[in-house]
């Protein structure tokens, strides 16, 4: 179980002095400021779930996942990760924890793949037996055997990450802590990395803690989304409240049996889409389903068929960075 409460960490960045000498003075008498990455973030994490944490750049993600893996000490507050506190146990903690940063690799990068598998082998004292099975079981899912003798550095990106899962995986751990695992990988290894997390986690009950601006990760993998802004979390639940909450507008397409009609209401757009057909976009906090579909058909011709779309989740995603985290 992961466990965050207030928890905060703030950053001393350095004021570079101007004018004449200004080096001597920042180097004398240097002037910093402080900004806070993370701010007061609280949750919790049961085992076994696979949890979104998503947010634009700059927001606290990646701050919060090397929190929760140990690799920066908090300013404020307190996480505990199955009872361990990860800067403090580091040890212990890492035993049961996995990380894959997409822009980094925990490979040697001029060593063959294997070789680095059995060097994070020895490393975590992991049986031979218990390797052998999870060397096979990940080269199966991952498809590794092309490329298991291959240096790191000759790899694709998609083929470097896949090789960074199954090694953050060797050892069996409980939790898996991944940073924008898919970015910059190509559309048949997401997909095959998408599978490969769901499958770990079924089989294995392996907690995941994912941060992504891939909204399809989102859907295909997640059920909880927790939403932070500016170091702070606007929004944990699941995607369908994220939809109620943020997805103000919907969209609804109509096939009339004569012309379509003009509607002029509020906070409602529509959009001809041929010989009578139309799209009418709407505001669902200002009109519910049963009466914008009221007003239409008081506006004329009968309505022969109706298809409602959900918002976009993507669209979701993107109005919450730029209304600046409030509800649109």
């Amino acid at each position: 179980m992961i466990i965050a409460q207030d928890l905060t960490k703030t950053y001393r960045i350095a004021q570079p002095a101007e004018g004449r000498f200004a080096a001597v003075r920042s180097l004398l008498h240097p002037r910093y400021i402080e900004r806070r990455a993370v701010d007061g973030v609280s949750f919790s994490i049961e085992d076994g779930e696979i949890v979104g944490y998503i947010g634009q750049n700059g927001a606290g993600k990646s701050t919060t996942i090397k929190m929760l893996s140990g690799i920066l000490v908090p300013t404020g507050g307190e996480v505990k990760v199955n009872g361990l506190t990860p800067h403090k146990d580091r040890k212990e903690h890492l035993r049961n924890i996995g990380v894959v940063f997409g822009q980094k690799t925990s490979l040697w990068w001029d060593v063959p793949v294997i070789d680095s598998f059995r060097i994070l082998k020895e490393m975590y004292r992991v049986e031979e037996s218990r390797f052998q099975k999870n060397l096979e079981l990940y080269t199966e899912l991952l498809d590794l055997a092309p490329f298991l003798n291959q240096p790191v550095r000759q790899l694709s990106l998609g083929q470097r990450v896949r090789a960074d899962l199954a090694a953050a995986l060797m050892h069996d751990p409980g939790i898996l802590f991944l940073d924008e695992p898919t970015i910059g990988v190509d559309v048949v290894a997401k997909e095959r990395l998408r599978n490969f997390i769901l499958e770990i986690n079924r089989e294995r009950g392996v907690t995941v803690l994912l941060t992504t601006h891939d909204v399809v990760d989102m859907e295909k993998l997640v059920n909880r989304v927790i939403v932070i802004h500016t170091g702070a979390i606007i929004y944990d639940g699941d995607i369908r409240g994220l939809r109620e909450r943020y997805g103000r507008q919907r969209r609804m397409v109509l096939q009339f049996e004569g012309d379509c009609p003009a509607l002029s209401l509020p906070g409602v757009k529509t959009e001809k889409m041929g010989e009578g057909r139309m799209a009418v976009l709407f505001d669902q906090h200002l009109f519910t389903v049963d009466e914008m579909l009221a007003s239409v058909r008081r506006a004329g011709s009968p309505i022969r068929d109706i298809l409602i779309q959900d918002a976009d989740i993507e669209q979701i995603v993107r109005d919450i960075y730029r209304e600046g985290g409030k509800a649109v």
